[in-house]
């Protein structure tokens, strides 16, 4: 997120239906007008601790159905109806999971105040007048919320007082899936070499009661069995609140399994599975993934870059249509085209759960169609990552009080070490070299020792497209948070790292953290060393700098007054960025806009091997005249 630098259907029909019937609801259109600021994780705006007991012997909630998945789904839908004789336009239905959220046991603030009567904030909630609009009239109201497979049973609230000092009036009986337990939510990962790929998924089982695995193998062909790695946290790894108080929700358990010695650009099948210790065993869907090209491989190479997407609710809950309304747009557009896209990069800033664990569940379920079936990556942002003398770079609150453990335990990266969260990954044709923006990158420390050594080492006469991606902007922006700062980058970001990205010869660097699309010239010391163009050829010049932080979280603001030299376009709107890499020889970089899918800036890249041997400025090697 933006802010001024301080120190079952078949797997995924649900959500492509879902998220074809809300594309045009949600269009960056119609809301730009309040898209000027970043907004605030909506389950925050709760005073869950104030709540009081008022329960109304008139009053009522009911759900259902009261049993779901019996079809093997792990996302429906139940309609939750409800009556208040003193209705108000402040009541709202929360939803509570595990069920008996009332019956926990909350630890008092200090020895003079009585500890709180709720200390479990929701996972979602919605006012009770937001379909039913003569609510407040008749007191009786209907709502339709969709619930996914989060390892326990689900409960619902009528409350009054509005969020701020909610008072519980009436509650729901349980509802729940046939097995809460269930594995779900796969998401592929490249492995630490290129014909390795992993798979992490969630589920309620501990090794003390089931053995997790995977059965895979080649399209058609004998399947295998690979056991998984199984990992978990807990609420004291938690660095503070709210993830340590009202927004920790038990996170189960996460199995990361593996596929190695892959054959090439090879369709293999998964299935992701636990063995019960009666000798039973639980089976996930059945899925599939391409295999990735070998390093240097001349073919088709398609990868997906962006930052900041978020999760949303495709029923309206939680108000993200007013946080994160883009997220869901973006989602769809990949969906959409998956069958022309090889790998995703999500560059930080994944889900703005900051400190609502229940919302990592949510965010894995939204991209579960597109994550079970190509690699899904992603980097560390501010908010996964940044606390208070958690060691982070910046000393801010923006995660919330994860510190990054959700988010390294979550998804799998090819990290020698996932705490430091950089790393690099090859495919086909790409080096990509992700940095961590929480962690000093300055020269002399261990990331930049890193960054350089994942540019120095590329073979680039078998993988030219040498990219660098990073959350925050080390490069060149135009945000009005920078602008107010009197800059255009992360303190000591460029001036850090421009002479790696000379002396390397970086093709692109790609960045997110600001809600929005700018790309620059071909720049270096802030001088454009050959003119913005969609069409570039010959000697390499200098590294392009493209913002791609527009993936769904609240659009940024841009300078006003002339532009700087070195910003060539601009997009205030949703969006993402998109690599082909047709040989050796050309590569083509896209940015569509989330709302319809369309091109809206691009530019080609033509270089020859000899193009990049070649001597430019401050990227020439030392010479002899001897013969």
């Amino acid at each position: 997120m933006q802010q001024a630098s301080t120190m079952k259907s078949p797997p995924g029909t649900t959500m492509v239906a879902a998220l074809v019937h809300v594309l045009v609801a949600f269009s960056a259109a119609s809301s730009a007008a309040a898209a000027a600021t970043a907004g605030e994780q909506p389950l925050s705006k709760i005073g869950i601790h104030r709540t009081t007991f008022e329960i109304h012997p008139g009053a009522s909630v009911d759900v259902s159905p009261l049993l779901l998945g019996l079809q093997g789904q792990d996302q429906e839908w139940v309609t939750i109806g409800y009556s208040n004789p003193r209705p108000s336009k402040d009541d709202w239905i929360g939803v509570f999971s595990p069920a008996n959220f009332s019956d926990s046991i909350c630890p008092a603030e200090n020895q003079w105040v009585a500890p709180p009567l709720l200390c479990t904030a929701p996972i979602k909630f919605q006012y009770a007048n937001y379909t039913s609009t003569d609510y407040v009239k008749t007191g009786q109201g209907s709502l339709r919320l969709q619930l996914i497979n989060q390892r326990s049973d689900f409960s619902f609230a009528l409350f009054s007082g509005g969020l701020s000092n909610p008072k519980l009036i009436a509650r729901s009986d349980s509802t729940t899936f046939v097995n809460p337990k269930a594995p779900v939510y796969p998401r592929l990962a490249q492995g630490k070499s290129w014909n390795e790929m992993t798979v992490t998924w969630t589920s309620g089982y501990s090794t003390k009661e089931a053995t997790a695995f995977v059965e895979w193998g080649v399209q058609g062909q004998i399947q295998i069995l690979s056991p998984a790695v199984t990992l978990t946290f807990s609420r004291n790894t938690m660095c503070g609140p709210p993830a340590r108080t009202v927004g920790w929700r038990d996170p189960g358990f996460i199995h990361t399994g593996f596929f190695k010695d892959l054959w090439p650009n090879l369709k293999y099948t998964y299935r992701i599975g636990h063995r019960l210790f009666n000798g039973q065993i639980v089976w996930g869907h059945q899925y599939s993934f391409k295999a990735s090209p070998y390093p240097g491989e001349d073919s088709l190479q398609r990868v997906v870059i962006f930052g900041d997407l978020g999760k949303a609710e495709i029923d309206g809950s939680n108000e993200y249509n007013d946080f994160e309304r883009g997220s869901i747009n973006t989602t769809y557009q990949l969906v959409k085209d998956l069958k022309n896209i090889d790998m995703v990069m999500h560059i930080g800033d994944i889900c703005y759960a900051n400190g609502y664990l229940s919302q990592w569940d949510q965010f894995t379920a939204q991209v579960e169609p597109i994550a079970s079936t190509v690699p899904y990556m992603v980097a560390s942002g501010n908010h996964e990552r940044d606390w208070p003398g958690s060691g982070s770079f910046y000393g801010n609150i923006d995660s919330g009080g994860e510190c990054g453990v959700p988010a390294q335990n979550m998804f799998y990266v090819p990290a020698e070490n996932r705490e430091q969260f950089w790393y690099s990954t090859d495919y086909g044709m790409f080096r990509f070299c992700v940095a961590n923006t929480e962690l000093d990158w300055r020269p002399g420390t261990e990331q930049y020792k890193f960054i350089e050594h994942c540019f120095s080492s590329v073979d680039r006469q078998k993988q030219p497209w040498l990219i660098f991606l990073a959350h925050r902007v080390l490069g060149y922006s135009s945000a009005t948070f920078y602008g107010e700062e009197g800059t255009t980058e992360e303190p000591m970001g460029r001036e850090s790292l421009q002479s790696l990205w000379q002396k390397y010869r970086v093709d692109i660097a790609m960045y997110g953290h600001v809600h929005g699309y700018e790309r620059t010239c071909p720049v270096y010391e802030n001088v454009c060393v050959t003119k913005a163009s969609d069409k570039y050829s010959g000697v390499f010049t200098a590294t392009t700098h493209v913002v791609v932080g527009g993936g769904g979280a609240s659009l940024a603001e841009y300078t006003a007054g002339p532009r700087a030299r070195w910003s060539h376009a601009q997009d205030l709107d949703y969006g993402f960025a998109k690599l082909t890499a047709f040989n050796h020889s050309t590569l083509l970089m896209e940015y569509k806009r989330s709302r319809d899918g369309s091109v809206h800036d691009s530019f080609t890249i033509s270089r020859d091997y000899r193009d990049i041997l070649a001597c430019g400025v401050d990227n020439c090697p030392s010479t002899t005249m001897a013969s």
